[in-house]
C-alpha cells in the first residue's frame, strides 16, 4: 500500500476516534482492531502494520466524506433529514423518517454520523436476531461484548449512552427488522428516555406495517407508535431541480448532458442511485466521442 493512501487512511482514523469519548472505545467499535493497533497508527508507526489491517481499518472508518469523487448535494430531502437527526439529538427525541427508495436516507445518516460526535449508525437487516441487534448497537457505541449475555449488553449500552451529553442512534433500513427485534425498541426507548436521541429510516412499508400492528393489536405496534408520536416524518420526494443540482456538482455543465439525465431518472422517479450510473455514464460517452 502506498503511503499516500495511508496517510489518507490515518487522517480518517483520527476523525473516526475524535468522535469517541476515548481512543479504547473506538477500538472496541472496529471489528478486527485491537485499541494497541490504533494507538500504534495514531502514533505514526506504521512499519509493523499489514496492508490488510490498512484495508480493515479503511473499509470502517473512510464514510461518504471520503469518497472525492462523487459530490453530495444538499437536496430538499436532505435538509429534511438533517433538521431531523438535529433536533432528534438537540432535544433527545424519537423519529422515523419515511422516504422513496434512493431519496438518500442512507448517504444522510451516514454523513450526519460522520460529522457529528456521539452519533452511532446502525444498519439494520433481515436476518437480524435480537443478539445481532443488540451488538451490533453495543459494537458502534464502543463496548466489546465478549462473553455478555443481551441483557448485560442491553445494560452496558444504556450505561455508557447516558453518560455522554448528546448521544443519537440511527437506524437505517429499520422496517426489515423481524417482530421479536423490533420489540426490543420499546425496551431500549424506555431506558433512553429523554437521554438519548433515536432516528429510525425506511421506506413507506412502515407504514402499511404499522397500520396493519395497530388493526390486529399486534404486540408493541401501539407501544411504539406513541413513542415516534404517532406521526411518521415524510420526506419530501427527489425531484428535477435536485437532480439539476446533483449534476451540476458533480461536473455536468451542458444543458444537454443535464436533461438527459433529468428524463432518464424521471422514469425512476429520480432514484438518486439512478441519477449517479446516469452521470457516469455520460461522462464516459463524452470521452469517448471525444
Amino acid at each position: 500500500m502506498k503511503e499516500n493512501e495511508k496517510r489518507a487512511i490515518y487522517e480518517s482514523l483520527k476523525r473516526y476516534v475524535a468522535k469517541y469519548p476515548s481512543q479504547n472505545k473506538a477500538a472496541a467499535s472496529l471489528k478486527g482492531t485491537s485499541a494497541g493497533t490504533v494507538s500504534t497508527i495514531l502514533s505514526g508507526v506504521w512499519d509493523k502494520i499489514s496492508d490488510d489491517m490498512w484495508r480493515k481499518i479503511a473499509v470502517q472508518v473512510q464514510g461518504c466524506m471520503d469518497n472525492g469523487e462523487w459530490k453530495t448535494v444538499e437536496t430538499t430531502a436532505l435538509n429534511e433529514m438533517n433538521y431531523a437527526m438535529e433536533d432528534a439529538q438537540q432535544w433527545k427525541n424519537v423519529t422515523w423518517v419515511v422516504g422513496d427508495a434512493g431519496c438518500g436516507k442512507t448517504t444522510a445518516a451516514r454523513l450526519y454520523e460522520e460529522e457529528h460526535r456521539e452519533v452511532f449508525y446502525v444498519l439494520c437487516s433481515e436476518d437480524m436476531r435480537r443478539s445481532d441487534f443488540i451488538r451490533s448497537i453495543a459494537r458502534k457505541v464502543g463496548i466489546r461484548t465478549d462473553g455478555m449475555t443481551i441483557r448485560d449488553m442491553v445494560d452496558a449500552i444504556t450505561g455508557a449512552l447516558v453518560q455522554m451529553d448528546s448521544p443519537l442512534l440511527l437506524f437505517d433500513e429499520a422496517d426489515k427488522l423481524i417482530e421479536s427485534v423490533f420489540h426490543y425498541f420499546i425496551d431500549l426507548y424506555n431506558r433512553l428516555e429523554d437521554k438519548c436521541g433515536m432516528v429510525f429510516f425506511s421506506t413507506s412499508y412502515i407504514k402499511r406495517r404499522m397500520k396493519t400492528g395497530l388493526q390486529y393489536d399486534k404486540k408493541g405496534y401501539n407501544e411504539i407508535h406513541s413513542r415516534i408520536g404517532r406521526k411518521f416524518f415524510e420526506l419530501e420526494p427527489t425531484g428535477p431541480r435536485d437532480v439539476y443540482a446533483v449534476c451540476v456538482a458533480n461536473g455536468l455543465n451542458e444543458k444537454k448532458q443535464i436533461a438527459e439525465v433529468v428524463q432518464d431518472s424521471e422514469k425512476y422517479d429520480f432514484d438518486l442511485r439512478r441519477v449517479k450510473k446516469a452521470i457516469h455514464r455520460v461522462k464516459r460517452m463524452a470521452v469517448e466521442q471525444r
